[in-house]
């Protein structure tokens, strides 16, 4: 693919990006701030005077992207009032956004780097279709599986002292399932056919089901007494918030990449008009 096109791909992967950003803030902050807010008032009530919780600053920003994004809460001493450096206000509204939307820039201009790799190589599909595989193939690898071995979870689980920890963890789980699931795609491809796809496809769930068994699991139990039904509708917010993302950036790059690579209309020659008859 020339330079030029890859350029014009590159440029509509970040647009679509930043839109499909713009409604899962949209969705983040109308679905997830309530499970987020009532965590943050289900860690005050039950913490103790002078104890140190992860706080979740970037609300459902953080939610997105697993416990990597959480920020460090430290609260009062017995008697006295909490110091906000930021205001959950501003935390819920502006950082959120922040986080949200350079999250989907970035992820936009990966998966159509992506898109310019597998457009041709994968099969017969046009770029709409593509699309849809590479941003399906992205959740699936970057977020879904990795959250099923490391959930996100709200701002009252977690010891700050393990945040490195379950950052480097998260993330290597990332890398293990983008490069397998990788490898999975290279090896089906190479064999060619429906049963060797499928058959790689299962042998990706399988690795992966073995590395997750085989990692270190999240040391930060979830509390006594922390209601499931809040940590399930936190974790469901996490979940919609990446399909709310990525389904959004397949349909709007589709749609802009296949606009794009349309060939140009041929321009008709104009026929010589014929002298009129004298």
């Amino acid at each position: 693919m020339p330079s030029g096109t890859v350029g014009r791909l590159l440029l509509r992967g970040l647009l679509a990006g930043l839109i499909a950003g713009l409604v899962a803030f949209v969705f983040a902050y109308t679905v997830g701030e309530g499970p987020v807010s009532d965590s943050i008032a289900q860690e005050q009530a039950s913490s103790a005077p002078a104890g140190h919780h992860d706080h979740g600053g970037g609300s459902a920003a953080a939610a997105g992207t697993g416990d990597a994004a959480a920020h460090e809460h430290e609260a009062a001493d017995a008697g006295g009032e909490e110091e906000e450096l930021v205001s959950r206000d501003l935390q819920s509204t502006a950082g959120l956004a922040t986080g949200v939307l350079v999250y989907g820039v970035a992820v936009g201009g990966i998966a159509a780097l992506a898109f310019c790799f597998a457009l041709g190589r994968i099969g017969r599909f046009g770029p709409r279709a593509t699309a849809a595989l590479v941003a399906g193939a992205a959740f699936v690898t970057v977020y879904f599986v990795p959250f099923l071995k490391y959930p996100a979870n709200p701002p009252a689980v977690g010891n700050p002292d393990t945040i490195g920890k379950r950052t480097a963890l998260f993330f290597l789980m990332i890398a293990l399932s983008v490069l397998i699931g990788v490898a999975a795609v290279i090896l089906g491809k190479r064999l060619g056919t429906w049963n060797a796809t499928v058959a790689a496809g299962l042998g990706y769930a399988v690795v992966m089901a073995v590395l997750a068994f085989v990692l270190p699991p999240n040391d930060d139990a979830i509390p006594d007494g922390f209601p499931a039904a809040l940590l399930w509708d936190f974790r469901l917010a996490s979940i919609g918030l990446q399909v709310v993302l990525w389904t959004g950036f397949a349909l709007l790059f589709g749609t802009l990449a296949d606009r794009a690579l349309a060939p140009a209309a041929p321009t008709a020659e104009r026929a010589p008009v014929a002298a009129p008859a004298v």
